[in-house]
Parts: C-alpha cells; structure tokens; sequence
C-alpha cells in the first residue's frame, strides 16, 4: 500500500514538473494524468487513487481557456480510441473524484464552445 501512495506521488510530481508557465498543455501529459482511469473508464465500477490523483493533476494543469480547450481535444481523442469505453462512467468520472473539472470526458464533446 506505502509502495502505491509512493507510486502515485511520484507521478503526480512529474506532471506538475511537465508543465512550465507559458507552454501550452499537450496530449501526452492529459493521457498520462488520465491513464490510471482506463480500468474504470472500460469496466466501471469506482476510479481508483492513482485515476483520481491524474483527473485532480490535470484540473491543476488546466488553468486557462487554450488549456482548456487542449486538454479537452486530447481527451476527446483518447475517448475515441477506446471503442468499450463507458459513457457514463466517463461523464462521473470528475465528480466520483471529487473534482469540478471544466473538461468533459466524451466521444462527442464539442471543445470549441
């Protein structure tokens, strides 16, 4: 149990590491934060630590309207490539993780509004 809150601080600290003030969030750090989600967001059930840590890591990394919107496309496409992804469990993912986060996790979200 230490070994996963160790694992999981670890990873959160390196994304924080990966965004540096001015530069534009990218897909691979929103896939990062969301990767431990894949399980949940696939099968259901309820997100674990590590998922919920990458959704509250990328509300941090999210602050502005072009970060937004970015991580909004990335996340539209990792949505994509996963043909047995959850609907539902996607759109509750932010609040089963306790986190008001401004992005939808969705195949169909229009980021441009």
């Amino acid at each position: 149990m230490k070994g996963i809150i160790i694992s999981a601080i670890a990873v959160l600290a390196m994304i924080q590491f990966m965004v540096e003030p001015g530069q534009a969030l990218t897909c691979g750090q929103v896939d990062a934060s969301l990767a431990p989600c894949i399980p949940y967001l696939t099968q259901g059930g309820d997100p674990n630590a590590a998922c919920c840590n990458g959704v509250k890591a990328l509300e941090g990394m999210a602050q502005n309207t072009a970060d937004k919107t970015a991580a909004c496309n990335c996340v539209k496409a990792a949505a994509n490539r996963y043909a047995n992804l959850k609907e539902d469990a996607a759109q509750a993912l932010p609040t089963k993780c306790g986190v008001t986060l401004d992005i939808t996790v969705s195949k169909t979200v229009n980021c441009d509004l």
